[in-house]
């Protein structure tokens, strides 16, 4: 039966122009064999919220209350929140085929919303193929011949041995592990994290807008291949770079997802079966890991309060990897004197560093020495930063830089691994620096920052008496070390229970026994208020 056409975008939708029948109301309503089916639980990350199991078959108001829950009347659009439950009912089979849902006036009454908001809900999933009206009828769920199917898990007892075909153990290694729950806590002293309070939001809502327009998706919705949006790349180049003294010619540079694939795919560009590679001990484990599962050799450079120590064991290295604007996890900055030797001796030995330049937009540019490919005359040093660490981790937007036969070579690797990072995400922050908003971001998580390292520096020595604490200037972390017999690990857990996270420092040894006394204290993830309470707690634990 024909169906009214919609309104255009912006016009208030009334019930007299809906496609929801005028007719629905609340009664019987079984599936079209007659069945009850039993439903199960399912979840939809928009709202954080399990479809309760409860039958439908003969609908009132309390049980399609019971099926919404309490919807969030602050964040997201009630609009929204209804299609999302009914979608992830009917995917779900929790309403089968057939199903009668309750006229628009019904719901909206027993959801206290406004009936135009059931109404474009209604309509939007009738748009979907979620639902279909029927005149003097009512609105039904609609036969969807792509959903999911009930299945039960297989069972193969005698099925094949995986663990014994696996050419790798990765999940063997140990890493940085951050509770995924951690914003749950009240005080999370962790690094790698973001205060959520400093998104911003509005900003980056204009962005993505400005990535969306027509024009715009003409220009990302395709395979880019092994490309990039060159609106990011001319950002990186011209805007990002240069604030840190790198200039990078076209070709120079590529955008990765997150720093942490821009050393992996450098690491299996250069480093080969029995390659020996200086890596920084203590250091970020993921560099050695990256190492060792590429074949190579890890050779340790001993880190002091100056930075990475290049000695005369690491003469075979061809490769070195480098923190040198803050040294992951010690917060040390690599002298001036450590920059020119490190650089003669990749000269020297024709060797080459890959400096992960991993927080280097965490605090203001007066607060950090310049990176060490400022200084980079010979085109020895590749570069690794991330765009996304100072605005949202989980944007995952790094990039790399590197000379252009390198840039080729990676270009063709990552395709291989995955194409490109997502084009529209590249987009967006190609308008979100170029609008100014990166730059006035920075400025404001570079005060708030500020104002935290104050608040840790003043509190620590109060709070964890007799506990050595090294936090360099612009660093977004302290790296603490407590006197003899102490154990960080008892701590960790010990601090977990009383709503404390902080990081272990064993992680980032090679030799896990010499961190034993050592945690890492971040401060980017934690709301300035709560810091003085978290260190107090923490100091209680220690006492």
């Amino acid at each position: 039966m024909p169906r009214e056409s919609r309104p255009g975008q912006g016009q208030r939708r009334s019930p007299a122009r809906s496609k929801v029948g005028h007719g629905a109301r609340v009664g019987a309503a079984v599936a079209r064999d007659g069945l009850e089916r039993p439903v199960r639980c399912l979840t939809f990350p928009g709202l954080r919220r399990r479809i309760p199991e409860v039958s439908l078959a003969a609908p009132d108001g309390p049980a399609w209350l019971h099926l919404f829950g309490d919807l969030n009347r602050t964040d997201v659009a009630l609009q929204a929140q209804i299609r999302q439950v009914l979608v992830a009912a009917i995917e779900g089979r929790t309403l089968s085929e057939g199903t009668r849902l309750p006229s628009s006036r019904r719901l909206a009454d027993v959801l206290a919303v406004a009936r135009n908001t059931v109404v474009f809900a209604y309509d939007q999933l009738i748009d979907e193929g979620y639902l279909v009206s029927v005149e003097r009828s009512g609105v039904f769920v609609a036969s969807l011949d792509g959903r999911a199917r009930e299945a039960a898990a297989p069972r193969c007892p005698d099925g094949a041995e995986w663990t014994a075909r696996f050419a790798l153990r990765p999940s063997l290694l140990r890493h940085i592990a951050k509770p995924r729950d951690w914003q749950s806590y009240p005080y999370p002293f962790l690094f790698g994290q973001f205060d959520p309070s400093l998104f911003p939001t509005q900003s980056w809502r204009e962005s993505v807008a400005a990535a969306s327009t027509v024009s715009s998706i003409n220009d990302w919705a395709g395979d880019l291949i092994d490309d990039d949006d060159p609106e990011l790349l001319e950002q990186l180049r011209a805007q990002v770079l240069p604030r840190r003294g790198i200039w990078a010619a076209e070709g120079e540079a590529m955008i990765t997802i997150g720093a942490q694939q821009a050393l992996y795919l450098v690491t299996r560009l250069l480093v080969g079966s029995g390659t020996p590679v200086a890596v920084e001990d203590p250091g970020y484990p993921d560099a050695r890991h990256m190492v060792a599962l590429a074949g190579g050799i890890v050779r340790p450079m001993p880190v002091d309060g100056a930075g990475a120590v290049w000695h005369e064991g690491l003469a075979e290295c061809r490769l070195a990897i480098l923190t040198p604007g803050h040294q992951c996890p010690t917060t040390a900055i690599l002298s001036p004197e450590r920059r020119r030797a490190i650089l003669a001796a990749a000269r020297a030995q024709d060797a080459v560093i890959v400096e992960d330049d991993y927080d280097a937009d965490m605090f203001a540019e007066g607060e950090r020495a310049p990176p060490l490919k400022s200084q980079d005359t010979e085109a020895r040093v590749v570069y690794v930063g991330s765009l996304s660490k100072a605005l949202a981790p989980g944007l995952r937007l790094g990039y790399v830089v590197a000379p252009a036969p390198v840039i080729a070579e990676l270009r063709v690797l990552r395709r291989i691994m995955l194409r490109h990072p997502p084009s529209n995400n590249q987009r967006a922050m190609a308008m979100f620096i170029g609008l100014g908003h990166y730059r006035g971001h920075l400025r404001r998580v570079a005060a708030a920052l500020s104002e935290r390292a104050a608040i840790v520096d003043a509190a620590l020595p109060h709070h964890l008496p007799g506990f050595a604490a090294r936090r360099n200037a612009g660093a977004a972390s302290a790296w603490i070390t407590g006197p003899e017999g102490f154990d960080a690990r008892r701590l960790v857990e010990a601090a977990r229970g009383a709503g404390v996270l902080i990081e272990p420092g064993d992680v980032f040894f090679a030799d896990p026994e010499r961190g034993r006394r050592c945690f890492r204290l971040g401060f980017s993830s934690i709301r300035t208020e709560r810091i003085e309470e978290g260190l107090r707690r923490l100091g209680r634990l220690v006492g």
